[in-house]
This record gives structure tokens, sequence and C-alpha cells, in this order.
């Protein structure tokens, strides 16, 4: 038995001796043992620390034999809190004085003199119990923070552009649905919260939201991974072990990085995502699975389609409905908000007051180029923090961007030639209709395969 397996412990009895005996069997055991042999310092006791266990006598000097005393210190005990675990110690114990005590609400209940092996079963018990009530009373906790974080929606996904109020309305219509949803977008532009935000509002918000990156599996571990395995199935499976499609039942799965799938795994995939059951390695029994599919990925899916590298009919599978997330240098009007975002979180963190960022800082913001959209912008405001002097950030705190003019549209109005003309017309079109790939190759004239193909080519 492990020396903290029992919490912390305390003992009331007004038996000196019983006291110091138990003490002397338990702190081996036990985190901590307390005892106190005059019950009228209960409730000091509990309102003051928190016991995983009480052993509580039921008979005290005034009142030998008829339990009363117990009884009465039993009820103040759980009016105090009324998750305490009490074990109800007596001489004189009987079956309806038992039956009493766990109406009144004690766990459990043992006779003395005990025997060392029982008590510590008993207790090995009441421990378990109590680390189950920590447990749920730590879930419940989450689920009214998740409730209180409902209220104050999309309050991690920060825009006021034109695109992002797009894909607020988006997540609105999608997210109580069981849709399948394919986020695109490049690295750094917040898919993943995306997900999250579409999971919280959905009806598996109390559920769970499994994420998983698709990129960072080899091969040889993407069924094991995903699926699960049987002990014994290959050399490292030494536990029977559930996939992540098993864990994520009834609640969310996010694929990320699902672009970088060989062929073969987006078969095994596909297999698992139109029989809605899973396989684990090694046993032939399947395993029914009832999920809400999420993927991301900044490849171009649709072109890959073309060139025969991603399945069609998986693509079909997972974008029922499609969201785009436009890279931070084409949300310049979100970069002012973000950057004090991220200033007020940081400045918290490092213990540093600033009044805000100089006109030429903001200047500086909005005009680089971005090629780590947010997460690069996240860690420039945090490096500028740590290294500023002054009370507001100024565009020399940021002397590690790059001095490259970064707003290239701009540069690419002046311009005739045919490639920046065109790359400043996606751009725009793309503007206009919120970040909607299907409305902007249709108002250009293009298949949306045509258009994914010239977004790469121009780095978009």
């Amino acid at each position: 038995m492990e020396a903290t397996q029992l919490g912390k412990i305390l003992i009331i009895d007004d038996n000196e001796d019983l006291l110091f005996a138990a003490k002397m069997l338990l702190k081996k055991h036990a985190k901590e043992v307390s005892i106190e042999k005059d019950p009228r310092r209960i409730p000091f006791l509990i309102n003051n620390n928190s016991f995983d266990v009480i052993l509580l006598d039921m008979n005290f000097t005034e009142d030998t034999t008829s339990g009363k005393e117990g009884f009465h210190w039993l009820k103040t005990i759980k009016e105090i809190d009324p998750q305490a675990v009490v074990i109800l110690i007596t001489a004189f114990g009987d079956v309806e004085m038992a039956v009493q005590a766990l109406k009144e609400g004690a766990t459990d209940f043992i006779l003395k003199p005990w025997q060392n092996e029982k008590l510590l079963a008993t207790l090995t018990s009441a421990s378990r119990l109590k680390e189950s009530y920590n447990q749920v009373d730590k879930l419940s906790k989450k689920q009214k923070q998740l409730q209180s974080d409902l209220k104050k929606p999309y309050e991690d996904i920060i825009g006021t552009s034109a695109s992002m109020k797009n894909i607020f309305s988006i997540i609105d219509k999608v997210a109580q649905t069981d849709a399948n949803i394919l986020i695109l977008g490049e690295n750094g532009t917040g898919k993943e919260l995306i997900a999250r935000a579409i999971h919280e509002r959905s009806l598996r918000r109390d559920e769970i939201f499994v994420g998983v990156d698709m990129g960072a599996i080899t091969e040889t571990l993407f069924e094991s991974e995903l699926f699960g395995h049987k002990r014994g199935s290959f050399t490292d499976a030494k536990e029977d072990r559930a996939g992540r499609f098993e864990i994520a039942d009834q609640g969310t799965l996010f694929l990320d990085e699902i672009g970088n799938l060989s062929m073969p795994l987006q078969s095994k995939l596909l297999t698992v995502l139109q029989k809605r059951e899973v396989t684990r390695i090694g046993t032939n029994k399947s395993i029914p699975v009832d999920i809400r599919l999420i993927c991301a990925t900044n490849m171009p899916l649709h072109e890959m389609v073309m060139d025969n590298t991603f399945r069609q009919d998986l693509l079909y599978r997972i974008n029922t409905v499609e969201i785009f997330l436009p890279p931070l240098r084409e949300r310049l009007d979100d970069i002012p908000i973000l950057a004090n975002h991220f200033l007020k979180i940081y400045s918290a963190k490092y213990r540093k007051q600033f009044d805000g960022f100089t006109a030429s800082a903001m200047q500086l913001l909005q005009g680089y180029s971005w090629p780590g959209n947010i997460r690069e912008l996240q860690h420039a405001i945090e490096r500028a923090i740590i290294m500023a002097d002054g009370s507001e950030l100024d565009a020399r705190d940021f002397f590690f961007l790059s001095a490259k003019p970064v707003n290239e549209r701009v540069a690419a109005q002046a311009t005739f030639n045919l490639d920046e003309v065109e790359k400043t017309t996606i751009q725009k079109v793309i503007d206009k209709n919120g970040g909607n790939i299907s409305k902007a190759a249709k108002e250009l004239g293009l298949t949306r395969a045509s258009l994914y193909r010239r977004l790469e080519k121009y780095g978009l």
C-alpha cells in the first residue's frame, strides 16, 4: 500500500490510547493523520481543514452506549461539509444502529477493537469514494465554467473584420448540427480555436473534445492511435488501449492536419467513417462509435484531389460544411484588437505595465506580412513586452520583424503586371465575400479547384 493512498485522515475519539494506536498504524499509509479527543472542536477542524476521511466515535464519555452523541456530531459534520466521508466507530454495534448511521449520511461502520487489515480496507474504500466525489466536483465546476464561457460568445476568437463576422455566422448555423466540418487555413490562423468553438456550442458540449495531430502520427502507429489495440497485439502493446475514436465517443473528434495522411491511411480512415465503427488491432470485435467530426488542414485538398494525392470520397465525407480562415495579412482591421488582447495577457504574465502601442508600432504591425499569422503576432507581442523599457510599445521594440513592407496588396495596385493584378483582384473578391471560397470563385468565373490553385500560387 502506498504511503499517501489514504490521503488526510481525522480521528475523533475520547480514548487517547485508541487515538495514538490508530495514528501509529495509519501514518504509514496516509498522507496526514490528525487526532482529536474533544468532539466540540469538530466544527473548527472541519471549517479550517480538508479531510479525505473522518473516523468518528459514536459514544463519548457523556453517553457511553446509545450512540446519540455520535449521531449528533455526524449531523454537524454533514451540515458543514455535505460531501464529507465519515466512518463511525463503536464498541456496541448492531444492525439497527448501522442502518441508522448510513441513513444519517455515514459512509461505513466499524467495530472496536478492530482488525488492522479490516480498518485499512475500509479506509481505502472510503478514500476512493472521496476521490470520486472530488472528481465529480471538478467536473461540475468545469461545466459551470463552460456554461459561463458560452455566455461570452467567441471570447477566445478575436476579430471584427467582415471575414471573421462571416465565420461567426457559419459557426452559429452549423454548431448544433452534427454536420462534418472542414476548416481550411494557413498555420497559425486559429483552426483549433474554431473547432473548439463549434464543439462548445454543439449538442455534444457536455461530452469530450478529442484533438489529434495527424501530422505527428507515424504510419505504423496510425491504427493504434486512432482505433486502439489489444494487449500483446504488437511489441509495445503492454496493455489494452482505446483509440481516439473510442475516447471521443458521444463527443467531438478533431483531426488536425488531415492533408498529411498518405493514401493508404486515408482509405483506412474512410472505412471507419463510413461504418461508424472501429476494430482494435489484435481483435475482430467491432466497436460502434458516435462522434462529431471536425477536420482541418493548411493544404489545398481540392487541388490534391485533382492530383490524385487525396481521396475525393474522403473529401466528400469530411466537408459537409467548409470554413476558410483568412491569413492575418488579409485581416488588417483585426490587428489592433488582437495586439491589445495579447498585450493585456503578457503584461499580466510578466508583471509589466504598458499604456498601449505608439502610432509607429501599430503602423509597423499592420504593415508586416505575418507569415506565421496570429501565432507569430502573439509571439512578437510577448517578445516585445519582455524586452521593452518604455510605458508604450514602440516600433523599435519590434526590431526583429522584417522591414519588408507588408501590405503587398497596396504595392500591387500601382503595377500593371498581370500576375499582380490577378492576385489583387482575387484578394478583393475574397474579402468582399467574407472569405467564402465558393462565392468568390463564382464571382470570379472560376471553379473552386482553379481558385485554390491561384491561392496557392500567390500565397493567399
